[in-house]
Formats: C-alpha cells, sequence, structure tokens
C-alpha cells in the first residue's frame, strides 16, 4: 500500500500539515487522533481519495495541496529513509571548531556594547559631549551597520562566507583604531562609520555560515553560539572598564577603544587557515568535491555525504525554478510561502530590538547610576555579574531550542521580560529607587532575553529563509534590526528624560506584549527541520501553490528518469509504514 493510504496506520500515514494556526489542535485523521503538536487547523473536507492522474491515493483534504499526489511530505532533520540507515547525528569537534571560529565575529559587537556601556559616561566628561551627541555617537554603530548588512549579501555570494568574515574584520579594526586615536568628535563618528560597517558585515554572515555547515538536529544549539560569543564580548569589555577604573578618563576610554582590535585580528588569522568554506556556497559555485571535503569533516565518520550534496543540488534547483515561476521580486513582491518566511524573520530580528536591548545595554550604566549605584568600581562589578548571568542563560537556550522547540522558548522569554521591565518601572516610581530592585530587574530582563529573544532572533532568520534568498534576506532581516536598534539607543535617554524613567519602562513591557501575539500568530516550529526543506514547509503552511506546483513537476521528472518505475512502486506499496525509521516518525507534513 501507499504511504499516504487511507487504510495505513503508521506514523507516516495520513498525516497533517504541520504549520501554525492559531486555532491549532490535533485533528483526527482516519479515525484516529495523531500524535502532532502543531497542525495547520481543523479539517474543512473529509479524508477522500483521489484517483485524478493515474495516481491513486488517500488524500487529507484540508491539506493545502490536495490536487498534488507525486509530492512527499517534509521531515524534521535528516533522518529520512533515503539518507540510508544511519544513527542518530552527533557533533563532530570540526563542526564544534567551525562554529566557534564563526561565532568569534561576534565577540567584536559584544565588547563594543561593553566596552561603551563602561566608557559612555569617562567619553562624555572628557570630550564635554551632550545627551544629544552621546546618542547619536552610541546609535550610530547600529545606523552604519544596516549598511553593512545590505552589502553582505552582495560580498557573501560573490567571495564566500570566509571572504565576508575578512571584510568584516579589516574594518572593525580599522574603525576602533580611529576611535581611540581621535582628537574630535567629528573624527570619533569617522571611525564609527568603519566600526558599524564590520558590526553589519558579521551580523550578516555568522548565522549564516553556522547554519549552513551543521547537521539540522543540532542547528539551532550551534547558530546560538553567535549569541554566547556576543555576551563574551559584553563581558569583556565591561571587564575592561574594571581594569582601567583608576586611570584618568581621556586615556581610560582610549585604551579600552583600541583593546577591540585584538579579536578581529584573531578572526582574520581563522577565516583565512582555519575555516573552510560553506558546503552550500561551494556547490552554488559547482565546487560539489570541495563541499563533499567539508561535509565529511562536519559528519560523523561514514556518513554518505553525497545524499546532503544532492539534497543540497536539488533544494538549489526548486527554489529557482521557483524564482522563476513567479518572478525576481522574491523580496519585494513575495508569493505567499515567501511572505510568511519575510514576515517571520525580518519580524523576529526586528523583534529583538524593539524590546530595548541594545538601548538597555549601552546605557545600563545610567540605569544603574539612576538606581542609585554611583561608585565606578560598583557599576563595573555589578556590569560584570549581569554580563555572566545573561551569557549563562544562553548556554541553556542553547540546549533548549533544539529539545523544546523555538516557539516555548521565545514566549517564554518575553513573558519574562514583561514581567522583569513592570518591576524596573514600578522602582523608578517617585523619588524611593531601590538599587538591589532595580539589579534584580535588570538581571532577569537580561537572562529571560537571553533565553530566547536573544540568539532566537538569529537563529529563526538563519533556517526559515530559502536558499534562494537566504542571504538577500537575512541582509534585510540585519538591516532592519539595526534600524529598530539605531532608534531605540538614539532616543533612550531623551524618551526616559521627557516621560519619565517609569514610564518608558512600562512602555517597553507593552511593546514585549505586542511582539509575543506577533509570533504567536506568525511564527511556525522549525526546530530540526532540513533548511532544503523551508521552501516546501512554507508553501505546505501557506498553501502556496507555485511552489508546490514545482515541486509536483520536479517530483513527475524525477519519476519519469526511473528505469523501472511499475518495479519501484511495487516496492514501495509493500514497504510497511511501522518500518519507517523512529526518527521519520516526527513527519510534519503531508505532500499528500
Amino acid at each position: 500500500m501507499m504511504p499516504n493510504d487511507p487504510t495505513a496506520s503508521g506514523p507516516g500515514a495520513g498525516t497533517v500539515a504541520d504549520g501554525f494556526s492559531r486555532t491549532d489542535e490535533r485533528t483526527p485523521v482516519n479515525g484516529q487522533t495523531l500524535d502532532f503538536t502543531y497542525n495547520d487547523g481543523p479539517s474543512q473536507q473529509p479524508f477522500e481519495t483521489d484517483q485524478s492522474e493515474g495516481y491513486g491515493s488517500g488524500i487529507d483534504s484540508h491539506l493545502p495541496n490536495p490536487s498534488h499526489p507525486m509530492l512527499q511530505q517534509t521531515h524534521e532533520g535528516e533522518f529520512r529513509a533515503d539518507h540510508g540507515d544511519h544513527p542518530p547525528i552527533g557533533i563532530t569537534k570540526a563542526n564544534k571548531l567551525f562554529a566557534f571560529c564563526a561565532a568569534l565575529n561576534s565577540c567584536n559587537l559584544g565588547y563594543d556594547i561593553g566596552v561603551n556601556t563602561d566608557a559612555a559616561m569617562k567619553l562624555q566628561n572628557s570630550m564635554d559631549l551632550s545627551d544629544t551627541e552621546l546618542e547619536i555617537f552610541m546609535g550610530s554603530l547600529n545606523l552604519f551597520a544596516m549598511i553593512g548588512a545590505l552589502c553582505a549579501h552582495a560580498i557573501s555570494d560573490r567571495f564566500g562566507r570566509r571572504g565576508a568574515f575578512i571584510v568584516a574584520a579589516v574594518g572593525f579594526i580599522f574603525g576602533v583604531m580611529l576611535q581611540a586615536l581621535s582628537p574630535s568628535y567629528g573624527t570619533l563618528m569617522f571611525g564609527r562609520v568603519f566600526v558599524g560597517l564590520g558590526v553589519g558585515f558579521g551580523l550578516a554572515v555568522d548565522p549564516i555560515y553556522i547554519a549552513e555547515i551543521s547537521p539540522a538536529a543540532h542547528r539551532g544549539q550551534l547558530v546560538t553560539w553567535s549569541e554566547i560569543a556576543t555576551n563574551i564580548g559584553i563581558v569583556l569589555g565591561f571587564m575592561s572598564g574594571l581594569i582601567f577604573y583608576n586611570v584618568e578618563e581621556d586615556l581610560a576610554w582610549r585604551v579600552m577603544f583600541a583593546m577591540g582590535a585584538i579579536l578581529p585580528a584573531i578572526m582574520i588569522y581563522l577565516a583565512k587557515y582555519v575555516m573552510p568554506e560553506s558546503p552550500r556556497w561551494l556547490v552554488s559555485k559547482g565546487r560539489e568535491n570541495e563541499a563533499k571535503d567539508v561535509l565529511r569533516r562536519v559528519y560523523p565518520s561514514g556518513y554518505d555525504v553525497d545524499v546532503i550534496v544532492e539534497e543540497i543540488k536539488e533544494s538549489m534547483e526548486r527554489e529557482i525554478a521557483a524564482e522563476h515561476a513567479v518572478g525576481w521580486d522574491m523580496i519585494l513582491f513575495p508569493t505567499p510561502a515567501f511572505r510568511r518566511m519575510l514576515l517571520v524573520g525580518i519580524g523576529t530580528a526586528i523583534g529583538q530590538q524593539v524590546v530595548g536591548i541594545d538601548a538597555i545595554q549601552y546605557f545600563l550604566v545610567f540605569i544603574l547610576d539612576e538606581s542609585g549605584i554611583k561608585s565606578r568600581v560598583a557599576q563595573s562589578f555589578i556590569l560584570i555579574f549581569l554580563g555572566l548571568i545573561k551569557l549563562g542563560m544562553i548556554f541553556v537556550a542553547g540546549y533548549l531550542f533544539d529539545t523544546k522547540g523555538r516557539r516555548p522558548l521565545m514566549f517564554t522569554s518575553l513573558a519574562g521580560m514583561i514581567v522583569a521591565l513592570v518591576l524596573t518601572s514600578i522602582n523608578f516610581i517617585g523619588d524611593g529607587h531601590s538599587a538591589t530592585l532595580g539589579v534584580v530587574a535588570m538581571g532577569l530582563y537580561l537572562s529571560f532575553f537571553s533565553l530566547g529573544m536573544g540568539p532566537g532572533a538569529w537563529l529563526i532568520p538563519s533556517e526559515v529563509f530559502s536558499t534562494s534568498i537566504r542571504a538577500k534576506a537575512m541582509s534585510v532581516a540585519t538591516f532592519m534590526n539595526r534600524v529598530a536598534g539605531t532608534l531605540m539607543t538614539s532616543t533612550f535617554l531623551s524618551t526616559a528624560n521627557a516621560m519619565s524613567w517609569s514610564g518608558f519602562f512600562l512602555l517597553l513591557a507593552v511593546v514585549c506584549l505586542v511582539v509575543m501575539l506577533f509570533l504567536y500568530f506568525l511564527l511556525p516550529e522549525t526546530k530540526g527541520r532540513a533548511l532544503e526543506d523551508m521552501s516546501t514547509y512554507f508553501a505546505e503552511i501557506t498553501g502556496d501553490r507555485s511552489i508546490l506546483e514545482v515541486e509536483e513537476t520536479l517530483a513527475r521528472q524525477v519519476a519519469e528518469e526511473e528505469p523501472n518505475p511499475n518495479e519501484e512502486r511495487d516496492e514501495i506499496e509493500t514497504t510497511p509504514a511501522a518500518t519507517i525509521p523512529h526518527e521519520d516518525a516526527h513527519v510534519v507534513g503531508t505532500m499528500a
């Protein structure tokens, strides 16, 4: 019998599409309730049989593609039958090394945040800057990072991911040295341009590279390493303030800035001599043998990497065909599937910043000062303490993203942040500010941010965008993330002083609630899904006919090329659904 035969009873039989709906429920199919956390809502039509075009099969008619019987289901993970009899994939040492090297690039942004948090008051006093000038200096990093993010896709697609890492590091080194040696505010801002460009390049390419060298089963954990590295950089920046707390202010902030050139110098060496190129980029350039060599290093010994290369090629072929089918303006005028991808990926990236994280981190010293903590030494120790708490929570998030899923962690993260912001708002009511409550509330805010919104805002965009638009869409997502960060950071002090600190933090709590509702209605669960499945997965969710028809056409072409289709068909019909590997029980969408 066919795998989707109505009489089948295995885990792949009569399954329902694993999309997202606010009416998600476990829908009975074929008289049984399937054990899926999400599906595409209640069935509108009964399960029926479609004998059209010679393909007799059971069709779950409420699916978005009942007229495409050739299409196979998408899967969670790489443990499909076409990968052979492989044990669960572990993380190899090489995979960890390459992910670590890529994540190190994010330390640059983290160090800039940390060092500016502590150096802001020193810089303001040394150069006699106004609040507005300081806000512009802080917020401009995000502004210039937007430009770097928009250019990143052109460089990473043309010269490879490693080339983009080198460009980012060179820009960062040049920028921080200009800042450290600047005699005036104008020179300081000129150096800020190059620091921002370097940050933008890095933010766009880091998660893409890690996602493209990582097995789907561990992608969530490894991509969060970028956020871990960012927070390590933040802690290092905080520590530099403690090291130079007793140094004259004009010299202290200059040395603290100059130390930011160390990490990008290391990054240049790693990108040139240690890190391999992304296998997906190599395949896109026709360098399949090199791609296989890289895949053999990041997958367990003996794994059939030829299958993975073929999947990458097939995915690119499908998406190129889909791009031709819907035109070249896939980002400006997207089909339903690509529109959903863009809304989820870009919306999540924007959400990370509008909850106030960059603004709060850059002006954390001002918040502590407003809470009654005036000592520079005490402020430095508290900054390091908060930074370590935030860092520790990311390790927890890296594990939970791959075990509990993306949606639960994002919601938990936002709920905790709302509580922390409300407590901060209460603390700033009146004149009796509590230093203890202020520190506890900020600790909660940073901890819950790192549990979901921090790493998730880069993990989700890096995996939901299909290969054909991934580099460009990731650049747009990073660009919009930096736009939001610029607006928040450049207006933090002015807004807080204008509407009161209590009112400002209450407003941030409301924004967190809005972001939570956005994700509740639009974010699908992508835990464990192969990157090559994303375009079809989103087509399933949205009922995007243009994508599904391309998939159907390709499936028919493959079937026509089979030397013995009838023999193959008989073999499939005699294969019990129960013999599907255990991991394949996580089939989450039937392309019936």
